[in-house]
């Protein structure tokens, strides 16, 4: 794809702002040790559907991967390594806290009418998918062009 020094900036600031969110929430959850049942029992709209992660059985395995998966998309994209594998993660999260927030049709509070952040966040992922973010000033570019890619083509789809 033919990108302009603007669209390679663009690609780069939205990487590094995302990946800074998802990097200093994990950082925070994992710091302050979140216990992600609080926020699971307070889901209005699909309460169910969520209330099965907050189980005691299911607890900490839900705790785990909200405070690491945080933590490792994060670091994803702001080193650009990965971002292939990251990105659907990330974009699934964004996906699950969009549902978990709604009190349909608002998402969160009375500000946000069917559209909130947690779809522009993973709205600009799926843009940093499609577009290789990795490869604009990441490391997925310099990963990609390793002998150990060339030696293994089953690698060349996480980082291509």
């Amino acid at each position: 794809m033919n990108e302009s020094k603007l669209d390679r900036t663009v690609i780069f600031i939205l990487r590094i702002l995302v990946g800074w969110t998802f990097l200093y929430a994990g950082a925070w959850q994992i710091r302050e040790n979140f216990d992600t049942a609080g926020f699971l029992n307070h889901v209005v709209t699909f309460h169910d559907f969520f209330a099965v992660f907050a189980t005691p059985t299911v607890l900490p395995v839900t705790d785990f991967l909200v405070k690491w998966g945080h933590l490792l998309i994060g670091l994803s994209l702001i080193s650009g390594l990965l971002v292939r594998v990251s990105g659907p993660f990330g974009v699934l999260l964004m996906i699950t806290y969009y549902f978990a927030h709604m009190q349909f049709p608002f998402i969160e509070n009375h500000l946000s009418f069917l559209v909130d952040y947690h779809l522009v966040y993973a709205t600009v992922i799926v843009y940093l998918i499609a577009h290789r973010a990795g490869h604009v000033y990441g490391l997925d570019g310099l990963v990609e062009h390793m002998r150990l890619v060339d030696n293994h083509p089953a690698l060349r789809p996480l980082v291509g």
